[in-house]
């Protein structure tokens, strides 16, 4: 009962479902024309269906007449009737082949608006995010449209025409008993429809979220495949998926259990009212005041009316449904996007390629602040590095360049204008990087190099593979440039997937390049060939390599070293040594692990 009462009195959500209803229909008005037609092709279709009972009343009565001679007149009601079927059957069709453009360009008009949104919104919400848990909501909310749609034109509105024909004509040519009896049981039928409807809904809501639960874990899984076998968690993975479905399948059956009540409820109410109807026709024509036409004509109108209102308690549980999806499509549209242009921000303008951060203050949440204070310049055309211990904020600093976040304190300059009043698109053409860890999507390796400039040629992306020193590897490959690389690249090494991306930044030819510790994933030979690319690649253009194996930055123009989110030491390479500070402490470090792996190796071949 306490469900019941929380479902059927929670104006809050009946408002949002107006409210959904009402910014659905701006994807459905650019078809105006399309949707008058089709509801015009409804009308006329109900015209005729509802004149069926008429044509087939009369025929009945002059059946029933005593002179033989008369038949003709049947055989023009029997066409009549025929051809009223036809046109009803031709308008219907109209309707839907009428409508499909409509119901299927919102869906994807829809379906649009969400990813562009999803794109648009910050760096921290993806991070945060469940994949499959989006991607389910997304889908659903998408069809939610079409079914929606669909409900309104091709169920609601068609059984409201038919009952208002219906009761217009009972009013008109039969006593009031009648229409009491028709009108008191659709309102029994509806009250008692919609009152169980809302009170099961949130059974369709907990399932609903257990289905995306269910999801995200599974993709989840199997983004980790890797993972899971490293660690013998197929088992965890399977139970951890299997509780949540157990879950589901426990709100389901009570879903569908409390369904079967609500469809016994309706029968039993549309049969109660049948039956007072077919007492009074059947005593009218005992009477003498209806003929058996008129028995006939009351018959079907009532299973006309019936049949369509019986699907009707179906179509609101599925329209019910539908809005909850759709709700959560357009809470989802709702989300804020963090990061946003300003009303008159202009297109950045680079020159130069001057980058220069004064004293930023930067912290993912209020309680854990990440940079303090941090000051540097880029000149133009020279090469910075950023080195320092893991967690030290280094990676940092590339994302918040991009303006992936909005920094608490400080300016970001490039060329003198703040980043915060350019526009994002015109920042980010502008910038080129080589992440630590690069993503591909699950396409060709062509595809996935032309991805920094579509419009490129094939000998551009050929050039820019070479350049990267990975054309030799994907010529030797059975398909060539065509080779599908897999799910996030999987099917590549990460020093492979790391020359891709190397060649992707040189295919983009930005004016300031970040290299975000590129060379990580690559063995002494291939970072050295890499590193000498790199160094041809950066001569033109504003660098700012992350590093942390400190051989590649040996000659970078300058090193900020940075620990705990402060620049505690800045110099060239053998001015930093000279210190004798952190940077001299972790030179020392690596060099030792050096050795150590190089005397490994050369144990190993011996």
């Amino acid at each position: 009962m306490q469900h019941f009462i929380r479902y059927t009195e929670d104006p809050h959500q009946q408002r949002r479902d107006w409210l959904n209803l009402k910014r659905m229909f701006p994807f459905v008005w650019s078809y105006r024309g399309r949707v008058l037609l089709a509801l015009s092709s409804l009308i006329l279709a109900k015209l005729a269906m509802v004149s069926v009972p008429f044509v087939l009343k009369h025929i009945v009565d002059n059946l029933g007449l005593p002179d033989r001679s008369a038949l003709v007149l049947p055989l023009a009601l029997l066409l009549s009737y025929g051809a009223l079927r036809l046109v009803s059957s031709m308008f219907n069709e109209l309707r839907d082949a009428v409508f499909a453009r409509v119901r299927f360009h919102a869906m994807r008009q829809v379906s649009d608006r969400v990813l562009q949104h999803l794109h648009n919104l910050s760096l921290r919400y993806h991070l945060e995010r469940r994949t499959g848990g989006v991607s389910r909501d997304l889908e659903r909310g998408a069809s939610s449209v079409s079914s929606i749609l669909n409900y309104l034109v091709f169920n609601i509105l068609p059984t409201a025409a038919e009952f208002t024909l219906v009761a217009a004509i009972l009013i008109s040519k039969y006593e009031t008993r009648f229409s009491i009896a028709i009108f008191g049981t659709v309102t029994i039928y509806i009250i008692f429809t919609f009152l169980i409807t809302e009170w099961r809904m949130h059974y369709r809501h907990e399932m609903n979220r257990l289905d995306s639960k269910a999801n995200s874990q599974a993709i989840d899984s199997l983004l980790n495949y890797e993972t899971v076998k490293y660690f013998n968690n197929e088992r965890l993975e399977q139970q951890r998926y299997d509780g949540t479905l157990t879950e589901w399948e426990n709100a389901a059956v009570k879903s569908q259990t409390s369904m079967s009540l609500l469809n016994f409820g309706q029968g039993t109410i549309i049969a109660v009212g049948v039956t007072f109807i077919m007492i009074f026709a059947g005593q009218g024509v005992v009477q003498g005041q209806l003929t058996v036409g008129d028995l006939v004509l009351v018959n079907t109108l009532m299973l006309q009316l019936f049949l369509p209102l019986g699907f009707l308690g179906i179509i609101y549980r599925q329209l019910k449904y539908a809005l909850a999806d759709m709700d959560l499509m357009f809470k989802l549209l709702d989300r804020e996007a963090e990061i946003k242009d300003n009303d008159d921000a202009n297109e950045l303008v680079v020159s130069n390629g001057v980058v220069r951060f004064e004293s930023v203050d930067f912290a993912y949440q209020p309680d854990r602040q990440i940079l303090h204070q941090v000051s540097f310049d880029i000149p133009a055309g020279h090469k910075i590095a950023i080195v320092g211990p893991s967690g030290s904020g280094k990676s940092t600093i590339a994302r918040l360049l991009f303006r992936f976040y909005n920094i608490q304190n400080g300016r970001i300059l490039i060329d003198g204008q703040d980043i915060s009043q350019v526009t994002q698109d015109s920042l980010r053409r502008a910038i080129g990087i080589v992440p630590q860890d690069t993503v591909l999507f699950n396409d060709t390796i062509y595809y996935n190099i032309q991805y920094a400039r579509p419009e490129a040629g094939r000998d551009e992306v050929i050039q820019a593979a070479r350049m990267a020193h990975i054309h030799h590897f994907i010529e030797s490959l059975p398909q060539g440039y065509e080779t599908l690389v897999g799910e996030r690249g999987l099917k590549l090494s990460g020093g492979e997937k790391q020359r891709v991306a190397i060649a992707r930044v040189i295919l983009k030819n930005p004016r300031i390049l970040i290299f975000d510790e590129a060379t990580s994933n690559l063995d002494s030979q291939s970072e050295q060939a890499i590193l000498s690319s790199l160094h041809e690649v950066a001569q033109a253009h504003t660098t700012l390599v992350i590093a942390h194996r400190l051989s590649t930055i040996i000659d970078a123009d300058r090193i900020y070293v940075i620990r705990d989110g402060r620049i505690l030491e800045s110099g060239r390479h053998k001015e930093l040594l000279a210190n004798n500070g952190l940077y001299t402490e972790l030179w020392t470090l690596q060099q030792e692990e050096r050795q150590a792996e190089q005397l490994q190796t050369a144990t190993a071949m011996n």
